[in-house]
Order: structure tokens, then C-alpha cells, then sequence
């Protein structure tokens, strides 16, 4: 009892400290958020607290706290270990793969973690007929659109049958999405889970208050080791420059996502500016269907036409590279360093405007105000802007909040605008295209493909690269495919971002991940 009431009285102090410091982005005096209690700044408010129905990695922050998968990444690293499985087997053909669960793991509602819950987890996600089916969407189930069956062979035992051999298998599983959830839970809760998750994680759920902030506190009874802090509390601060404030004024004790041009403001000795390159691609997607762009002579221009090195370099401070196309360099193995980032040439964009008839054309493009590895979107576009109207092209900018950002984009563009604004953070090579390039990913069809490329080549290559199980074939693969995709500029490739954190001298053991995930069990607030 006496941990309870530590726990609530850190927990009001802290959304006092919050509801205050909300108020204003200019505070006089330095706050003193609870020891105990991690308050970290957020981009976003997050859409859900289940797994299986949310895409934003500003969620995923959240949840990697709150659940465990059956594998998952080794800390600083895209390696996989185990985690609710204490090990696997698979088959010859590579089409099996058998886990062993751990024992002892309770949810965070008491009941026992077993092999029911694993099934019930990815049936839900993948069977229409399934009774919770409807507790969806499940945008990313095609993370598991290889698994043909998912079978309980006994309470500590798993087996799931492939209908091909899958080499991000394991990968995907290690990924917010294969975080195990509570069948009893999601039963009682339907729809109403996400805003009341259970999961087997270091944090439970403790509170969620809709713009203001979301608690976790401690799970007492963790099969990996108690966590360090009593508590976390997640505070949605859109603005950057109002997170720039807070954490200056002591308002946050951690807040990701810095933007570039405030990274000075944290230099002294009362705080840590954390960096960590990872596979991230900051792009436009262009509206290949109908318009101007489904002309590739168009898309090809406004690569040409958009100054990428001045964005890097001015808009983001240095804290990115020119991307080359849609696979980030952090793929070492699979990057295909023999491919040049488009060059800054104007000229050669007027030319292939006029060429394609399409000088003085009109283009909606959609901008949002934040959001999940977006960096400084707002700035971003109206630099894109200005340079698509030095070549002729006439663009409407329309900006929203990042969720709703997303539920006008992820449905595709069709019929409402040309070009939007748009990052991803990747486990894998075959995620990003195969999610977003593939024929069969436009969004009527399930997948993120928004502005509807479309090549068979590329279709090809993609289902040979993620069946092989050879990563040097695999590495050839996307090798070509990333070839293909940069010469019909279905995107115009910008960046790829170096993720940072910054964190208060009242804050150690701390690191970023490769992952872009925030890993806080063993975090430490003094």
C-alpha cells in the first residue's frame, strides 16, 4: 500500500506539473517534475494502445512499455533474442517456426500469459471470421500476411506455419505490431481496448486523459527485472517549439524528436542531446494515378526542381543526409551505394515539364504540423514549395494535425490531392516497399502504397527478395529494385534523419535505438 500511495501522489504532482505547464510555453521559473516519475515529451497524442491496430512509432514509444512480442531486438541493435519465447526452432524448408514460451509471465490484469494468447493475438489481425476481427483495422497485419496457420500445440508452445519461406519473419514478429495482447482483456474490452491495454510489460497502464498525457507505472511482478522508475508519463506536446520550452523549463524530463534548430539550446552540462542513425526515409509521395504525376517525366522534376542538400543543410541543421532513393543506407547489406541522390537542377526540371506539357501546373500537396519522424515538416514544405514554384509549378498547401494527417493520406490520395509529406521507420529493406511500392499495397487493397505506383518489376523482385533465404541474393534483389524505383520517381527522395533525444541531467542509463523505439525499464530519474 505505502507503494500506491507514493505512486498516486507522484502521479498528481506530475499532471499538476503538466496541466500548468500546458498553459504557456514562456515559464518563468524551473519545474520540478516528481522523483520517480519519467515525464516524457511526445509528438503526438497517440491514436491507440493496442498494437495490432496502430502504425505511428509515436505510439509504438509507448507500447513497446506496456507489451512484450515473443522475440525482440537486442538493445542497440536490429538483432532479434528472445523475449516471451525463451527459443524456436525452424524447419528445413523455412516454412515452420516453433517457440517455446516462457514460464511463469503474468498480464498485467493477473492471468496467465500461454500459448492461447499467441494464437488469439495474430487470428485476430488475420481472420475475418475471427469474433474481436472487428475490434480493427489492422493497417500493418500485412507484417503477417505470410503466416498461413497459428496453432497451440500445448500451454507453452507455438507453432506457426508459413505458405512460403519468409525472411523477415522474425523481424516483423520483434516489431510493435507481434506485441502479444491479452485474449481475456481484448474480449471484455472490444473496441475499447486501446484505451485500456494489457500487456505482459515492464509498465501497466495506469491512465489515459485524452491531449494531456498517459501513465504507465511499474509492474511489480516483471519476468525481466522491476524497472527502474515508478512510473511514466507520456505528454502529447505537438508544437515543437512548446517541447523545446517545457524541457528547458523542467516541465519534461525527456523529450524525442528535437528539432534541429534548438539542439544548441541544450548543449550545457544540464542535459544530454542523444543521437542514433537508423534506417529512416523522409520522402513525398506523388499521386502517380491521375494529375500531373502520373507522368514520370513530372515526378523525375520535381526530384530535380526541390534543393534536398539546402533542406538537410538549412532546414534540418546538418542532422540528416540526402536520401538516394527508398532504401536508407543503415540497410548496409542491402543499400545500393552505386545509386546518386537526384541533383539540384532546375533547369533539367523546367525542361522535362515542358517536355511532358505540364509547366504552370496545379498541385495540392498535403503537409502535417508533426508527427512520427517527420523533423520539421512545416519548414520542410514550405521550402518544397518555393522550389517547385521556381519552376513553374503551382502549389496549394493543405496542413493538418499529424492523426488526421494520416487518416486523409494513408487512404490514398485519389481524387484529393498530388503530393504529401510522409516518413517511415523500418525494421527491415522488404518493409517500407513492400508496405508502399508493391501493386497490391494500394490502400484499396490493404497496403500504404498512397499515391498508387504501380510495376511489375518491382512487384517481383519484392516477393522474390522477402522469400529468399539468402541475404546475399536478397541484398541483390533490393539492390535492383531500388535501381527501378529511382528512375521512375514514384517519391521524391529527401532524406535520411539521424533520430536524438534529450534527456535532463536527473536522467541516466538512457540510450536510443536503432529501432526508434524508447526502451525506459531501465532508465533512472534521480
Amino acid at each position: 500500500m505505502k507503494l500506491l500511495k507514493i505512486t498516486r501522489r507522484g502521479l498528481m504532482a506530475a499532471a499538476g506539473a503538466a496541466t500548468l505547464l500546458g498553459m504557456t510555453t514562456a515559464v518563468p521559473a524551473i519545474a520540478q517534475t516528481p522523483p520517480g516519475v519519467l515525464v516524457v515529451g511526445q509528438i503526438a497524442e497517440p491514436k491507440s494502445l493496442d498494437p495490432s491496430t496502430v502504425t505511428a512509432v509515436n505510439d509504438f514509444r509507448i507500447l513497446m512499455n506496456v507489451y512484450d512480442g515473443l522475440v525482440r531486438y537486442k538493445s542497440g541493435t536490429l538483432e532479434v533474442e528472445p523475449a516471451l519465447a525463451t527459443g524456436w526452432t525452424i524447419s528445413e524448408d523455412g516454412t515452420e517456426y516453433t517457440f517455446d514460451l516462457r514460464e511463469g509471465v503474468t498480464f498485467h490484469d493477473g492471468t496467465a500469459f500461454d500459448a492461447d494468447d499467441v494464437v488469439y493475438t495474430f487470428q485476430r489481425m488475420l481472420n475475418e471470421d475471427h469474433p474481436e476481427h472487428d475490434t480493427g483495422p489492422f493497417p500493418l497485419s500485412f507484417f503477417f500476411s505470410a503466416i498461413e496457420t497459428v496453432e497451440a500445440i500445448d500451454e507453452k508452445t507455438v507453432k506457426f506455419k508459413l505458405n512460403a519461406p519468409y525472411a523477415p519473419f522474425l523481424s516483423n514478429l520483434a516489431y510493435p505490431t507481434g506485441l502479444i495482447v491479452s485474449s481475456d482483456a481484448v474480449a471484455a474490452k472490444g473496441a475499447e481496448f486501446g484505451r485500456n491495454p494489457v500487456g505482459t510489460g515492464p509498465f501497466q497502464f495506469a491512465e489515459w486523459k485524452s491531449n494531456e498525457l498517459v501513465v504507465v507505472t511499474r509492474n511489480e511482478d516483471y519476468w525481466d527485472g522491476v524497472a527502474k522508475s515508478e512510473a511514466v508519463l507520456f505528454r502529447p506536446i505537438t508544437d515543437a517549439n512548446t517541447r523545446v520550452a517545457e524541457m528547458l523549463s523542467g516541465g519534461i524530463d525527456m523529450m524525442v524528436e528535437v528539432p534541429p534548430v534548438a539542439l544548441s539550446e541544450f548543449a550545457g552540462d544540464a542535459y544530454t542531446v542523444n543521437e542514433q542513425a537508423g534506417p529512416h526515409v523522409w520522402f513525398l509521395i506523388l499521386n502517380a494515378k491521375e494529375g500531373p504525376f502520373a507522368d514520370k517525366r513530372v515526378r523525375q522534376a520535381a526530384n530535380y526542381a526541390i534543393n534536398k542538400t539546402a533542406l538537410v543543410n538549412d532546414v534540418l541543421e546538418g542532422t540528416a543526409e540526402v536520401a538516394a532513393g527508398p532504401t536508407p543506407p543503415a540497410f548496409a547489406w542491402a543499400y545500393n551505394e552505386e545509386l546518386s541522390p537526384y541533383p539540384y537542377d532546375p533547369e533539367k526540371a523546367k525542361a522535362l515539364l515542358a517536355e511532358a506539357g505540364a509547366e504552370g501546373a496545379e498541385l495540392t500537396f498535403y503537409v502535417t504540423e508533426g508527427g512520427s519522424g517527420m523533423l520539421d515538416p512545416v519548414a520542410m514544405g514550405t521550402a518544397i514549395q518555393a522550389d517547385l514554384k521556381a519552376v513553374g509549378l503551382d502549389v496549394k498547401i493543405e496542413t493538418y494535425e499529424w492523426n488526421s494527417f494520416l487518416g486523409e493520406v494513408n487512404p490514398g490520395l485519389e481524387g484529393k490531392a498530388d503530393m504529401a509529406e510522409m516518413a517511415w521507420m523500418t525494421n527491415d529493406p522488404d518493409t517500407l516497399p513492400y508496405l508502399a511500392l508493391r501493386t497490391d499495397a494500394w490502400p484499396d487493397r490493404g497496403g500504404f502504397n498512397s499515391g498508387y505506383y504501380s510495376n511489375p518489376e518491382v512487384d517481383k523482385l519484392l516477393e522474390a527478395a522477402r522469400s529468399s533465404t539468402d541475404q546475399a541474393e536478397r541484398a541483390r534483389l533490393y539492390k535492383e529494385m531500388q535501381t527501378i524505383v529511382q528512375e521512375d520517381a514514384p517519391w521524391v527522395f529527401v532524406a535520411n534523419w539521424k533520430q536524438n533525444a534529450v534527456t535532463s541531467d536527473r536522467v541516466s542509463n538512457f540510450s536510443l535505438e536503432p529501432s526508434f523505439l524508447l526502451l525506459l525499464k531501465d532508465v533512472e530519474k534521480n
